[in-house]
């Protein structure tokens, strides 16, 4: 199997095999948006200097999801905000991933029904391979097992500031492996460190946004 989109990934990485959400939707969302934006980043074709992004390839890089996204970065002159448009990509990011996963025949729609309660739809892996792949390249960058490319830190650097590190299932401190997935993140470029420190700062604001 070659190896999925970075968002696709993180999206199998935040559910569990019977397709149920780890963290909340919303925290969720702000991580898949700033995972699109490193998928176009980490293949040449944006990159981000002191929260403005720039386009510097318009070639498709054969995701559906990212390729939609240059051309509205283009068209819309005035904005170039990194944190604009993680906010704008989150609206719709969570149902449009999921839907390129069911495209690609990695997740499958599931309609069960409990005693006494409504019936619920999920979406679950056909099988689990590419989730466990996905876990398995950040579990082994994070306990220094393999040395990680750009698209394994990336990943790691979201999963360290989406606080789902439980999944790694490593013997250490959730504080400690928090710092270490985010240490890996910020050793590649300063692009990739924006993003996720953007999506950091963003997960904190919402955080905050909830007791005011």
């Amino acid at each position: 199997m070659n190896r999925l989109p970075l968002h696709q990934e993180l999206y199998l990485i935040a559910h569990d095999d019977d397709g149920k959400a780890l963290i909340q939707q919303p925290s969720l969302r702000l991580g898949l948006a700033g995972a699109v934006l490193l998928d176009l980043t980490l293949s040449g074709r944006l990159s981000v200097t002191q929260g403005q992004l720039a386009v510097y390839d318009r070639t498709p890089i054969g995701d559906t999801v990212a390729d939609s996204l240059i051309p509205a970065i283009l068209n819309d002159r005035a904005n170039r905000d990194l944190k604009i448009w993680i906010k704008q990509i989150a609206e719709d990011i969570y149902d449009r991933t999921c839907g390129s996963l069911i495209a690609a025949g990695v997740l499958t729609k599931v309609n069960k029904r409990r005693l006494g309660m409504l019936a619920q739809t999920r979406y679950q892996p056909v099988n689990t391979t590419a989730a466990v792949r996905a876990r398995a390249g950040v579990r082994a960058a994070a306990d220094r097992r393999e040395e990680p490319d750009a698209h394994c830190a990336a990943l790691c650097g979201l999963v360290g500031v989406l606080h789902l590190e439980s999944v790694l299932y490593i013997d250490q401190p959730s504080s400690q492996l928090i710092g270490r997935l985010r240490t890996i993140a910020g050793e590649y470029s300063r692009s990739v460190q924006e993003i996720v420190a953007t999506v950091d700062l963003l997960l904190g604001e919402a955080a905050v946004a909830v007791y005011r």
